[in-house]
């Protein structure tokens, strides 16, 4: 065996005996802080109060706060240079789990502490664990899981004929300019599955290569910014905006459609369409834990992650609809709350399960990637107006 094989497990092990100390030398409950940067907590903070009650020897309280996804990346690392981490454990989408991968923010769990959680490759359902590989990093675990988009959402008594394709859908903004509405695809599930999935249905000679490979989707976007107005920061606005008739097409995700028309944000009669050719951009929100965090409150952070992967807590994530269907693990509508499987039997659609069938998936950008293009959209296309 080599030097370096024994030298990696040997700092492995010297991780894992730290930990294992530190859970040993804990003489009283510990205050954790929890920030959401992903609409995570919808899904997430029943289960999270219930590792709390079971384990008040270990955590005394919990402090939750939420922040746009893009500030998340620059706060934590004036943390980190400040040595002054206060932030333990974040519930993050793509965009700032890849911001923080690419900055090396995260705590590297896998496959340091892999003794705390259960084998991923054994629970996780295909598409979740695709997910884990190309963006966890072993950095964040995985919590929920959507098949996500993009997928479009309409107001049918004033759109009379839908867009069947990519220029379809560039006539109708020409001709109702203002009408059509997407946000910032770094701070947006929506957006971000918009993004990907145009080079799929453009026929871009590279679909994983944003800077190289999507000509014509980012000749498409700046076609289609012609007719927008501004970008909202986030998806909540978008969705506002559609169910208050400012807007008639927006783009959408299944949990984005299913969720606000149960909250009555938007009309329950309001429809959905995809395009020809659409293949959906999976979507997933991870825990990560700061590097800065102390050995302490890691191994109970830790504790927290496994936890929330069993199938009690798993069942929460159906919630809403939010997230849909939400766990990353196979657990049936049939163990959700009563109130889960009502809100998906009266508000969920048929099509969906047709879709997600019928349409291919694809394995999104790999973090530094999506970074990029997060930022060549920022620059070229979100240098118009956002608000």
């Amino acid at each position: 065996m080599s030097k370096a094989g024994l030298t990696r497990r040997g700092l492995i092990a010297a991780g894992g005996v730290a930990l294992a100390t530190s859970a040993r030398a804990q003489s009283s409950p510990l205050a954790l802080s929890i920030i959401d940067v992903a609409g995570n907590l919808q899904l997430t903070k029943a289960g999270i109060e219930r590792f709390r009650e079971a384990n008040r020897a270990l955590v005394s309280r919990i402090t939750y706060s939420q922040a746009p996804s893009p500030e998340l990346p620059g706060k934590l690392k004036a943390q980190q240079q400040a040595g002054r981490v206060d932030i333990d454990l974040v519930l993050t989408g793509p965009g700032a789990l890849s911001d923080g991968v690419t900055q090396g923010l995260w705590v590297q769990v896998l496959p340091d502490h892999a003794a705390a959680l259960p084998d991923l490759s054994k629970i996780f359902t295909p598409g979740a664990y695709m997910m884990q590989q190309n963006f966890g990093r072993g950095q964040g675990i995985a919590v929920a899981y959507s098949p996500s988009g993009p997928i479009f959402e309409y107001a049918a008594d004033r759109v009379k004929t839908v867009p069947k394709t990519p220029q379809d859908l560039l006539d109708y903004t020409r001709a109702n300019p203002s009408r059509f509405f997407y946000a910032r695809p770094y701070n947006s599930g929506p957006g971000w599955t918009f993004l990907q999935g145009l080079p799929y249905l453009l026929g871009d000679s590279d679909p994983k290569d944003p800077i190289k490979g999507w000509d014509k989707s980012w000749a498409y976007l700046k076609a289609l910014g012609q007719n927008i107005d501004y970008y909202p920061t986030g998806t909540a606005a978008m969705v506002k905006e559609l169910g208050d008739g400012t807007r008639d097409i927006i783009v959408s995700t299944c949990g984005w459609d299913i969720n606000p028309r149960v909250l009555g944000i938007v009309p329950a009669e309001m429809k959905v369409f995809a395009l020809d050719g659409t293949h959906w951009l999976p979507d997933t929100q991870f825990m990560c834990i700061p590097k800065g965090v102390s050995p302490a409150k890691q191994t109970v952070l830790l504790q927290l992650m496994a936890f929330m992967l069993q199938p009690a807590q798993q069942a929460l994530t159906y919630d809403k609809g939010y997230f849909y269907p939400g766990p990353v693990i196979d657990v049936p509508l049939s163990q959700a709350t009563a109130e889960s499987q009502q809100i998906v039997r009266d508000s969920g659609r048929p099509i969906y399960d047709q879709w997600i069938r019928d349409l291919p998936f694809e394995t999104p950008l790999t973090p530094d990637r999506l970074v990029m293009a997060f930022r060549r959209w920022d620059e070229e296309i979100g240098a118009k107006t956002t608000k």
